[in-house]
This record gives structure tokens, C-alpha cells and sequence, in this order.
């Protein structure tokens, strides 16, 4: 069966544990051909020999995706609430086309005040500072796809990564702008992520301390709780990992206040 861009796929040497979109398709001589893959639902990214790949039927891809949804929807929450002009306003760079129209939409959901830019992750050191400037947030949030070397042992190197470099440039920048965690939060990375040197550059929370694959809705369950949460209350580690599904083997951090000025009201 034939590969192309935006099909969806398993890999068959990991026995199709993983589904992802094909992102694109590099030729590397006159017979051999590689995938650079996206996870569907974890911020991973992959490459594959495109024999080693599995296409889903387009019936299947699409009963699958429905039931993430349904689950992702579940994990914000069904309730939406009226926000008076005081919580914290979010402003989150995702290195992924498809995520970034997904995560507006779930923030609209919770009825969040969002500004969601698509920007791959090469380039979000460089963006980072001019949209700070422009959309003065009190939540970054920094993310996209990740992941280690398949050979990749030793943690505290950054050449095992794909885009933890860009994650952590763009938080130093970040901090470059504002210093202050009281006047703006960090989250940043995605699966795998080298966390130590993210903290260190200045995120606040930050992925994956466990080295593991962390969900796509994970950084906006981050965002929207300090975006909820009053500013005179502290947001600990342990308060976030209770709401992220592997725990603080995947989100982790030094902490935070809440960013939201003024009580909210049902509808």
C-alpha cells in the first residue's frame, strides 16, 4: 500500500503501539525513502523506513480520532464556565499545524482568553520575544513534538534530543523579556524532552522528567490551571501531576502562581 503525506500509521517493528501522521516523506537515495512522523495524540516525532509502516483505513483513522476527542473533552472538563476579563491570558507556540487548531479550540471550550500561534519549533526561539511583546501573556507555553535518539542513552546530552535545544532557547529568550514567574508562567517541552535544561533555562513546569510520552492535551491542562487559579495561590508539582495521566513522570516543575485576578461565575 502506498505512503503519502497525512496518512495515518503504525510502525510494525513497535507492533503499531503508536499511531501517527505521515509529516512528510524524504528521499534518501534512488531506492530507500523515510516517513518523518507526528504522533496523533502524544507529542512525539518519529522516522521510519517506509516499509516498516502500517496505513489505517480511512474508516478506522477516523473512528480513532473521534474517540481521542471524546477522551481529550472528558479530561477538560464538560462544564464550561463564564470567565470575567480575569484569568490569566495564555499565549502557546506549537510546532504542530494540527494541534495548534485543535488547542484553540479546546481553550474556546473552557473559555479561556488564548492566543494560539503555529510556529515549528526551529523557528520558536526566534518568534518567541516579538509575541511576547505583541500579546503580553502571563502563561508560555512551549511545545510541539520531541523526542529521544532511538540510540540516545546518556540524558544530560543535548545532541540525544530533537527539539529540546529549541524549547530551551526559547524559554531562555523568554526570560530575556520577563524574569519574573509571578508576571509570567512557563511551560515547555513535549515527549521526552530533556527536562533538567529546560528548568534550568527558566520554565516553571516543563516535560518529561520520565523521559516519556506525554499526551497532546497535557501542556494545556498546565495553562489552564494556572490561568484558573487565583494569583495569591501556589500551584506545587504534585497538584499538576494529579491531573496529567503519567503523573510527574511526565510534567514536573518548581511551581507557580495562578494567574486569575477575579472570581468566574457559572452559566
Amino acid at each position: 500500500m502506498q505512503i503519502k503525506q497525512g496518512d495515518i500509521i503504525g510502525r510494525d517493528s513497535y507492533n503499531n503501539d503508536i499511531l501517527f501522521f505521515v509529516d512528510r516523506i524524504l528521499k534518501i537515495n534512488k531506492t530507500k525513502k523515510i516517513a518523518i512522523l507526528k504522533g496523533i495524540n502524544i507529542r512525539i516525532e518519529a522516522d521510519a523506513p517506509i516499509d516498516d509502516l502500517r496505513k489505517l483505513d480511512a474508516k478506522k483513522a477516523k473512528d480513532f480520532i473521534r474517540q481521542l476527542e471524546n477522551l481529550e473533552y472528558k479530561q477538560i472538563g464538560n462544564s464550561r464556565e463564564k470567565i470575567l476579563e480575569s484569568t490569566g491570558k495564555i499565549l502557546h507556540l506549537d510546532g504542530d499545524k494540527r494541534y495548534s487548531e485543535k488547542t484553540l479550540k479546546y481553550y474556546k471550550k473552557m473559555g479561556l482568553n488564548a492566543v494560539v500561534k503555529n510556529i515549528a519549533e526551529s523557528r520558536q526561539p526566534q518568534f518567541v520575544i516579538p509575541l511576547l511583546k505583541k500579546y503580553q501573556p502571563d502563561i508560555l507555553v512551549i511545545t510541539g513534538h520531541d523526542s529521544m535518539m532511538k540510540n540516545g542513552r546518556n540524558y544530560f546530552d543535548i545532541y540525544n534530543y530533537r527539539n529540546s535545544k529549541y524549547f530551551i532557547d526559547s524559554v531562555v529568550n523568554a526570560r530575556k523579556w520577563q524574569n519574573s514567574s509571578d508576571k509570567l508562567a512557563i511551560f515547555a517541552g513535549a515527549c521526552q524532552s530533556f527536562y533538567e535544561a529546560i528548568m534550568e533555562a527558566g520554565a516553571d513546569f516543563a516535560s518529561s522528567p520520565g523521559r516519556i510520552l506525554i499526551d497532546f492535551i497535557d501542556p494545556i491542562i498546565v495553562a489552564n490551571k494556572i490561568a484558573t487559579t487565583e494569583k495569591n495561590i501556589y500551584i506545587s508539582a504534585k497538584e499538576i501531576s494529579k491531573l496529567i495521566k503519567e503523573g510527574e513522570k511526565g510534567v514536573s516543575g518548581i511551581g507557580t502562581r495562578g494567574k486569575k485576578k477575579l472570581c468566574k461565575k457559572n452559566l
